[in-house]
This record gives C-alpha cells, structure tokens and sequence, in this order.
C-alpha cells in the first residue's frame, strides 16, 4: 500500500455523475466505462465512485478467481481520466501519454458476487506541470476501496499533449490504423482465456517468445479510431506472457509495474519475451515480461503473484 495521505468520508449524496461528454472515457462501449461519479475531496484529491458488473464479455474470472485483476488497472486508467477531464478541464481532444503504471491488489477479496460491485477510488494527484493552461504532467495515486476497506492500490505517471503536439510527435504514423491477426494464436486455456479471438499471443520457435496478435476489431481491446497499439493490450499480452511461462501453476497477477518507453505501431511484428524474476519473499513468483519492435524496447512488465507454487 502507498503512503499517500487520502482525505475520505465523501459525503456520496454530493458526488456528481459523470458527465454524458465524458460517460464512456474514451471507451465505445458504455458497459466498459466503469465511473459513475466524482467529487473533489481536498486540494488535488478526488474520489470516483465505479460499477464493476458481475459478467463482462472480457473482464473474466480467472483460475477460479471470480475477479480479473486487471479490472483494477483499466479502473484506475479510467479513474485518471475522468479526474483530468472533470477536474482539471483537460479537452476531450488531448492525449494522455500512459509512461509508468503500478498496481497492488489483493485477488481474494475483490470477488464480485452480486449483480454488481461498487467501489470508491482516492485519487491524490501530484507533480503536476502546466503548460498552455493545462495540465501537462502528473502523478496520480489511488487507493480502492470496497464495502470501506482498502483493496487495491496503484499509481499512474504520464503527460498530456494537445492535438498539434501529438501529431507532431507522431508524425506520419498519427493516422488510425486497421490490422487483423496474421498468425495463429496459442491455446485459450494456456493464457486464462476461453475464446481465440481474446488470445494476444503467437507462438515461435523460441522458448518464453511469442509474437503479439493484435486485432483492430476486437471489439473489448479497441474501441474508438487508434493509430497504435494501445498500452492496456500490452498490459494483458504481459499477463498472458506470464500465464506461458508459468505452466506448473495458475498465474494471477497480484502486483506489477509497466514502464513504456515507446509506441507500438501497427504493421510492424511486436516481440513478446518473459523471464522468471528473482523472488522477493517466499510464496511469490514473479515474471518480467519485455516487449520490442524493431530491436527497440516498447514496454518493460514487472509481474508478481502470490499464490503458492504446485
């Protein structure tokens, strides 16, 4: 658990809905978009009240967990967005640049039983810059809670651009893009998914390296015109990455850290490599998982779990 000092007992009566501008949260589909309201609670503080539903076409139970832990990561991701948006008064039209994302959670008590879950996000946003009036960096620390007690934790950091500097930064490459997968995927079962189509990994000659599938039309995955593979695929190509290089014993992510040093662009072959990292207590196993294009680094995933090995 962070350090960060929250100020709670939000008065819920006075959270404000969401916006209908910002109802879905870059998301196309309104079941994916899990904030339902806000309220600034301090000095850069906030809290975000969010629906988790019991059944998503994605967000699944994994290895009898009845919770997806990387619902917690796009909640956050969510989270961030909103309080940018609703609280900051950053446009719809900027990009928010993702460079490092922590989580901590903990699986066994995040089990969603009824029809649906809320939960309450502290957010204490710091290190901010301004630029051009708006907030061009920050960090953003949360905590989840549920039924009033601490579940999860995690941080965002990144930076925000307006849409003369991103299509500057991405140049010619900052059109949206169409790709459908050109290799087979690995088994469904291997990586805790039941369909194909949800599978994000090929394999390859070479033992703990897989070749990313990345589909345009899933309709989970990508939502809404991209001109890149977007950072909460490689997130969940990580997890399964993991998923492989674990086969003795189910791997639910009950930590990570993801640093992304560049974009993942279409049409190019993203390579997908998993070690074991050395373990920090007794009773967790770890996985580092690379991703690179051209000889260049994308990402770099620091996965943990704690359930026993087999």
């Amino acid at each position: 658990m962070n350090t960060t000092t929250f100020d709670t007992g939000i008065d819920r009566a006075s959270s404000t809905p969401v916006p209908a501008s910002l109802a879905e949260l870059h998301r196309a589909r309104e079941a994916d978009a899990f904030p339902v309201s806000w309220a600034r609670t301090g000095d850069d503080q906030y809290s975000v009240i969010a629906q988790w539903p019991s059944v998503h076409p994605y967000f699944v139970p994994v290895h009898g967990h009845r919770f997806d832990p990387l619902l917690v990561t796009e909640t956050m991701r969510q989270a961030t967005l909103l309080v940018l948006h609703a609280g900051y008064g950053v446009p719809l039209g900027h990009h928010f640049l993702l460079t490092e994302l922590r989580f901590t959670c903990e699986p066994d008590r995040l089990a969603i039983v009824d029809a649906t879950a809320e939960v309450e996000v502290q957010v204490a946003c710091s290190e901010l810059k301004r630029a051009q009036g708006h907030v061009s960096h920050l960090k953003v620390d949360m905590v989840v809670h549920r039924a009033g007690s601490p579940v999860a934790t995690g941080s965002i950091l990144g930076r925000i651009v307006g849409p003369e500097t991103y299509r500057r930064i991405r140049g010619d490459r900052g059109v949206p893009g169409f790709e459908v997968p050109g290799t087979p995927p690995v088994t469904a079962g291997l990586v805790g998914r039941s369909h194909p189509e949800d599978v994000l990994l090929s394999p390859t000659p070479q033992d703990r390296l897989w070749q990313l599938r990345v589909d345009t039309g899933h309709p989970v995955l990508f939502q809404g015109e991209k001109d890149h593979v977007p950072g909460m695929l490689l997130l969940e190509a990580a997890r399964q990455a993991a998923e492989l290089a674990t086969p003795s014993q189910p791997f639910v992510p009950s930590s990570g850290r993801v640093t992304f040093q560049r974009y993942a662009e279409f049409g190019i072959p993203c390579w997908i490599e998993a070690d074991a990292l050395p373990a920090s207590r007794a009773g967790t196993t770890g996985i580092t998982v690379t991703g690179s294009q051209d000889g260049s680094a994308v990402f770099l995933a620091e996965l943990s779990t704690d359930l026993p090995t087999c």
